[in-house]
């Protein structure tokens, strides 16, 4: 955990200001108000870091823990006597404003006979750092724990605070190692001081790379086989194809079976190997939550169709922002969405524009259900609920679906047959007019 300067400390919600308190072990933190939280913090930490910048939290940890330590040969820290640990952080306080008489860092208190004695006495050896290594897994929340013998949970688990998760740019799978603090008298697991390194790499190198947004991009050109002997699945893979890093929406009006289709999308894709999939059901019916939870792809988050359309965007950018950082450290991830109806427009724009083809890096795919094209997709898959309905299959739109430089994704002969079947589509249905 870094020192975090005034200015990042105001901008944090307070559900984070409460886990840095709890980190810093500050009493009553949950009764304060914010800006008295954010103050004593900061005095908690030493005061400002110089210029508001970051600093390792290591310096506070061990010298909270040299304190406990005098304090414990001196006597002063018995168990049954008064709360040692309040007494030490009011005599730090009084020492800072009295010219600094006594401070929390030296383990001294307000009484000068005392700070005499521990003068004169030999310091005590700082305690050394414990140093874990293990596998992270992400909780809704935005912590996570680091996993010393993954994939199975244990006591000697690590706690990692979604400050950290969210500085790091941490995500499912990364192998972090960093020094640990022993669980508090209300915890039950130890707490990672700071993040050193990440995937054998320093941390400091990892979370300052160039922003996802920065890096080249290139169009798709790789296509996601699908697979199986859905027909529906099999026209999509053919006539509508989508590769790697592509920006997906299956369109079409009520009871098209876009949600139908995007499950069965989603069966075929976890069949693949080095994709990183996940599923955001935003604005969906209860009944469509239970059925996707019976698949293989159970849903990441999901929010019903009675929600807000801002809490519906939030869910899918929660889910965006993971896939993003896979993508960045090289890996492919998949978001499927169902769906963008009841999102705003921008931030529907804004999702869909995630997805990327990283050049010399990885992916993130997403696709998502709309009842019409977003903008900036390069392919739309469009259904036709009058076939549906009848269950005539597949149930493809051909006249309305179609890829962005097909050529990319099925060859040049691919992108030939494609061209061919929409216009025998198009022919056909001035026919039927």
């Amino acid at each position: 955990m870094s020192v975090l300067g005034r200015p990042e400390l105001e901008a944090s919600p307070l559900a984070d200001l409460h886990v840095i308190a709890s980190e810093l072990g500050i009493d009553g933190f949950r009764r304060l108000r914010k800006a008295d939280l954010v103050g004593a913090i900061i005095e908690r930490q030493g005061g400002e870091p110089a210029g508001g910048g970051a600093e390792d939290m290591e310096a506070v940890e061990t010298a909270e823990a040299a304190t406990t330590d005098e304090a414990k040969e001196s006597g002063a820290g018995d168990e049954d006597a008064a709360p040692a640990p309040r007494g030490r952080r009011r005599g730090g306080r009084r020492g800072r404003r009295g010219g600094g008489r006594a401070t929390e860092e030296n383990g001294g208190t307000p009484d000068a006979k005392p700070a005499a004695r521990e003068s004169e006495a030999p310091a005590s050896p700082e305690p050394e750092e414990r140093v874990v290594e293990g596998v992270v897994e992400l909780l809704g929340g935005g912590s996570g724990f680091v996993r010393i013998a993954p994939p199975e949970p244990s006591d000697e688990d690590v706690y990692v605070s979604a400050a950290q998760i969210r500085r790091c740019e941490l995500v499912d799978g990364d192998t972090v190692a960093g020094p640990v603090r022993a669980p508090r008298r209300s915890e039950r697991f130890s707490s990672l001081i700071r993040i050193d390194t990440i995937n054998g790499a320093p941390a400091d190198e990892v979370s300052a790379g160039t922003r996802y947004e920065e890096l080249p991009v290139a169009f798709p050109d790789e296509r996601l086989a699908l697979g199986g002997e859905d027909l529906t699945v099999k026209a999509i893979e053919w006539l509508a194809p989508f590769g790697r890093g592509s920006r997906v929406t299956v369109v079409g009006p009520a009871r098209a079976g876009k949600s139908e289709a995007l499950r069965r999308i989603a069966a075929a894709l976890a069949d693949q190997e080095g994709l990183t999939v996940s599923v955001v059901l935003a604005g969906v019916r209860p009944e469509e939550t239970a059925q996707w939870r019976e698949g293989r792809n159970a849903p990441a988050a999901a929010v019903t169709f009675d929600a807000s359309a801002d809490a519906q965007a939030h869910a899918v950018e929660r889910a965006v922002d993971q896939a993003k950082r896979v993508a960045a450290r090289g890996g492919d991830a998949v978001v499927l969405v169902d769906g963008l109806d009841g999102v705003h427009a921008p931030a529907a724009r804004k999702i869909l524009a995630a997805a990327r083809n990283l050049v010399n890096g990885g992916s993130l795919t997403i696709l998502a259900t709309s009842t019409r094209p977003v903008g900036g997709e390069t392919t739309v898959i469009a259904l036709d609920a009058a076939l549906t309905s009848t269950q005539r299959f597949p149930a493809l739109d051909l006249v309305a679906s179609g890829a962005l430089r097909p050529e990319l994704l099925v060859g040049d002969a691919g992108a030939e047959a494609i061209a061919k079947a929409r216009a025998e589509a198009v022919a056909a249905a001035g026919a039927a007019r």
